[in-house]
C-alpha cells in the first residue's frame, strides 16, 4: 500500500507541467562555489564541458570575478563506457598546472546517471598517481535531479568537514557555517566576531576569492579562502554555529561535528532582521561571556529608528519574496517586522515543513500569507495576478515578474546578473537589515514619485 506521501506525489504528478523559468539552480553550482571558499582549492566537475561552462558563466556574471572550473570533459564514448579515463587524466593535468592545495570534485547529472563509481576511480588514481605530492581530493555527489544549488552547497561543506576535521585539544575558536550568502555577508560576519573578540573559522569563506582586489597579472589560484589547517581543527572548536532552518534533521556539517566530536551545535535561521539577529547575538554572548559590543548596539538602535522613520511609507504594502528557502525565510521574518505584508513566500526547492519554519521565524505573518515550495517563476507570476504585490524581493530572475506587474524589484541573494555589486549586497546582521530596509523604502517612494502626475520633490 502506498504511503500518504507517495499518494500525494502521485496526485501531484497527474497535474504537473514542465518547469518554466526555475526558481532554483543546479546542484554542482553550489558545490563549485563552496569549494572556491577553501584556500588553494580548484573546483572540478566530473561530466561534460557544458556543465562547467554554464556554472562559470553564472558565477562570473554575479561575482564579476574570474572563475576556473575544471572538467573531465565527457563525450559520446564517455557517456557509454564511462569517464574514468577522462577523470584521471584531468586530475593529473590540474595537479600539474595549478598546483592546488586540494581539488574539489563534484559529479554532474550525466556521471551520476550512467552510474560512475567515483570512489573506485579515485582509489585507482591515487594508487597509480605519477604526480609527486598529489593534493587531497574531496568528492561530493551532486546530481541536479536530486536537489538544488543549496543542497550542493551544504553537502559540499559537509564533505569538507568529514574529510579533514580531526579531534584535538578543545580550543576557544568557534566554527561558523554561514550558508550560501554574499561575499559582503561573510566579511560582516567576521567583523561581528572581531567585535566580540571571538576567534572564528568560516567555512566556506569566498569573501576574497570571489570579491578580491585588482590583479597586476592573472593568478591561477586567487588568494583567500578558509585554510585547510583550520578545517582540520574544526573537530576541536568550542561550538559550531550553523545558519539555515532548512538544515533541521539533516546530516549537515554542524550535525557531523556534534555527533563525531561532541562539538555543541547552534542551529539558527539566517540572521536577517532584528529577531533573527538578536538570536545570533545571544549565542555569541553565551560563547564569549560578553555583552553585545557598543558598535552592534548602535547598529540595532539605528535600525529601530529607521523602522520608525519609514513606517508611513511601507505599512500595509504587499510583497512577494522568492528565492532560496533560508533566504526567503529570513526576508519574510524581516518584512513582518517592518509592517510589510509578505503575500507570497516562494522557493523552487523542495522543503518539507517549510511553512512551519517560516511562521516560526515570522510569528507576525498573517494566516493568509502563502508559503509555497517547488514553485517556478511561471507559477509565481500566475499567483501574482491575484495577489497584486507592491514590490518583489528576490534575485534577477524575478525581474520579468516585477516588470509584468509594474512594481519595483529589490535584488537580493543569487544570482544578480543585471546589476553591478551583487556580491556586495549585505543581507545579514543589523547593518544588513538597515541596507535592505533603506533600499525597500526608497524603491516604494521612487515608484510613488514616478507615478505621480504632479512630480513631487518632497515626500
Amino acid at each position: 500500500m502506498n504511503t500518504v506521501l507517495e499518494q500525494e506525489e502521485e496526485k501531484e504528478m497527474k497535474h504537473c507541467t514542465a518547469t518554466r523559468n526555475a526558481c532554483k539552480l543546479c546542484t554542482p553550482l553550489g558545490a563549485c562555489l563552496a569549494f572556491r571558499g577553501v584556500e588553494g582549492c580548484i573546483p572540478f566537475l566530473h561530466g561534460s564541458q557544458g556543465c562547467a561552462t554554464y556554472i562559470r558563466r553564472y558565477l562570473i556574471s554575479h561575482f564579476r570575478e574570474p572563475m576556473d572550473v575544471a572538467s573531465s570533459n565527457f563525450h559520446e564514448e564517455s557517456a557509454i563506457f564511462g569517464g574514468g579515463k577522462n577523470l584521471k587524466a584531468g586530475l593529473a593535468n590540474v595537479s600539474a598546472q595549478y598546483e592546488p592545495e586540494m581539488i574539489g570534485l563534484a559529479t554532474t547529472c550525466l556521471a551520476e546517471t550512467i552510474g560512475e563509481n567515483v570512489p573506485l576511480i579515485l582509489k585507482e588514481y591515487r594508487d597509480n598517481c605519477a604526480v609527486e605530492d598529489a593534493p587531497p581530493i574531496v568528492s561530493v555527489s551532486t546530481p541536479s535531479y536530486r536537489g538544488t544549488h543549496m543542497d550542493g552547497f551544504h553537502e559540499t561543506v559537509r564533505a569538507l568537514v568529514g574529510h579533514f576535521a580531526e579531534s584535538g585539544r578543545r580550543q576557544e575558536r568557534v566554527a561558523i557555517f554561514p550558508g550560501m550568502v554574499s561575499a559582503e555577508d561573510l566579511r560582516h560576519l567576521k567583523e561581528i566576531c572581531r567585535e566580540f573578540g571571538l576567534p572564528a573559522t568560516l567555512l566556506p569563506d569566498y569573501s576574497e576569492t570571489m570579491d578580491g582586489e585588482t590583479w597586476d597579472s592573472y593568478q591561477k589560484m586567487p588568494s583567500g579562502g578558509t585554510p585547510i589547517h583550520e578545517i582540520v581543527g574544526l573537530g576541536s572548536v568550542r561550538m559550531s554555529i550553523e545558519f539555515g532552518r532548512s538544515l533541521v534533521g539533516r546530516d549537515s556539517a554542524g550535525a557531523f561535528l556534534e555527533k563525531q566530536f561532541q562539538v555543541p551545535r547552534r542551529l539558527l535561521g539566517l540572521p536577517i532582521g532584528i529577531r533573527e539577529t538578536d538570536r545570533f547575538m545571544e549565542v555569541l554572548e553565551t560563547a564569549t561571556g560578553r555583552c553585545k559590543p557598543a558598535a552592534l548596539r548602535q547598529q540595532r538602535g539605528r535600525l529601530v529608528d529607521a523602522l520608525i522613520d519609514g513606517h508611513k511609507y511601507v505599512f500595509g504594502k504587499r510583497a512577494i519574496v522568492c528565492g532560496d528557502a533560508d533566504l526567503a525565510t529570513g526576508l519574510a521574518a524581516f518584512l513582518s517586522e517592518t509592517g510589510i505584508f509578505p503575500v507570497l513566500c516562494a522557493t523552487g526547492e523542495r522543503r518539507v515543513g517549510w511553512e512551519k519554519q517560516v511562521r516560526e521565524a515570522a510569528p507576525d505573518l498573517p494566516p493568509e500569507s502563502q508559503v509555497c515550495d517547488r514553485l517556478d517563476f511561471a507559477e509565481i507570476e500566475e499567483r501574482a495576478e491575484e495577489l497584486k504585490p507592491d514590490i518583489v524581493i528576490g534575485s534577477s530572475k524575478g525581474y520579468r515578474l516585477a516588470r509584468k506587474m509594474g512594481v519595483p524589484l529589490i535584488r537580493v541573494g543569487f544570482p544578480i546578473h543585471d546589476r553591478i555589486g551583487g556580491q556586495r549586497v549585505l543581507h545579514l546582521g543589523y547593518a544588513g537589515a538597515q541596507q535592505l530596509y533603506d533600499r525597500t523604502v526608497n524603491a516604494l517612494m521612487e515608484k510613488k514619485q514616478t507615478d505621480s502626475t504632479v512630480g513631487y520633490s518632497y515626500l
